[in-house]
C-alpha cells in the first residue's frame, strides 16, 4: 500500500495524496476541512496540529471525537488505518 511509507508526522498532504490518486483532490479536500489555507500551499493552524501527528495519532483521534470514548480505550490497525475499541 503506498500510503504506508506516509505514516510519521508531517506527511498530511503526502498521505492523503496517495489516499485518493490526485494531489488536486488531497488539497481540495484539505482545504475544505480547514486544514489548508485558500492558496493551498500553507496549512492553517488546524493543519499544523494535524499535521504534526502520526497516521496512528489522527486515527486515534477521529476515534476519539466520534465517540464518547477516551483516546486510550483504541487500539490502531496500520493496514486499515481505522482506531477500534480494545
Amino acid at each position: 500500500m503506498a500510503t504506508q511509507k506516509f505514516m510519521g508526522k508531517n506527511t498530511l498532504v503526502k498521505r492523503l495524496t496517495a489516499q485518493v490518486g490526485s494531489t488536486n483532490m488531497a488539497v481540495g479536500l484539505l482545504k475544505k476541512r480547514g486544514d489548508l489555507k485558500a492558496d493551498g500551499k500553507t496549512l492553517t493552524a488546524a493543519g499544523k496540529k494535524r499535521d504534526n501527528m502520526t497516521a496512528k495519532e489522527r486515527a486515534i483521534d477521529r476515534a476519539d471525537k466520534a465517540s464518547s470514548r477516551k483516546a486510550k480505550d483504541f487500539a490502531y490497525n496500520p493496514k486499515t488505518n481505522r482506531a477500534t475499541l480494545k
